[in-house]
């Protein structure tokens, strides 16, 4: 009797340990996988992009976006004459920031690089928002990172890129390019999914 209540004691203290919830640890675990998963995409459209028009191109998703945007801030850089048909939203945000706020258009290199950070930072923001939610939410995990992958594609790549004129509408895009985007972030969800969850166990 006493080891049945003993076995039953273990499974109750365990089964506290895996319903800990603690936002800023599952924040931090989602900081990691965000950056782990941002490096991953990047590889994973680098390749496509090699594959598809004989260079590696890398920024993540949007680096097969490019092209003029017709609205907003693209249109705006445009009738200045500091947009380039061969930007990507991540080098076209990089540049109105600099243009508006130090009257300075960034060079090709320039761009390259601050795209590049801005990628990181965007997979970041949303590794740790995940992070977070999935502590509130456990049920935010499901589907090992894949739903999650293509809500960021959805309200991203589709929606408010494109809104804020960082690319073209997506209408102008081959069905293509959707694919590549999307096949994308689905390797940026599952990856962010594996990652969070190995440094969750770390952190407990």
């Amino acid at each position: 009797m006493l080891s049945t209540t003993r076995r039953r004691d273990g499974r109750g203290r365990r089964g506290a340990r895996r319903r800990e919830v603690s936002v800023w640890k599952g924040l931090a675990a989602g900081v990691v996988g965000g950056l782990a998963a941002s490096a991953a995409m990047n590889r994973f459209q680098a390749l496509l992009s090699r594959e598809a028009v004989g260079e590696e191109r890398s920024h993540g998703a949007q680096s097969m976006q490019q092209g003029s945007p017709q609205q907003g801030v693209g249109l705006e850089l445009r009738a200045e004459g500091k947009d380039e048909q061969t930007d990507d939203a991540t080098e076209r945000l990089a540049n109105v920031i600099s243009v508006k706020l130090f009257d300075q258009e960034l060079t090709k290199r320039e761009k390259d690089a601050a795209g590049t950070v801005f990628h990181y930072a965007m997979g970041v923001t949303s590794g740790a928002v995940y992070g977070a939610l999935a502590e509130m939410s456990p049920g935010a995990t499901a589907g090992a990172g894949l739903p999650f992958g293509v809500a960021v594609w959805i309200v991203a790549d589709e929606g408010l890129v494109p809104a804020a004129g960082l690319s073209k509408s997506p209408a102008e895009y081959p069905l293509s390019v959707h694919a590549y985007s999307f096949a994308s972030h689905l390797v940026f969800g599952l990856t962010t999914e594996v990652v969070r969850r190995a440094v969750r166990v770390v952190l407990r």
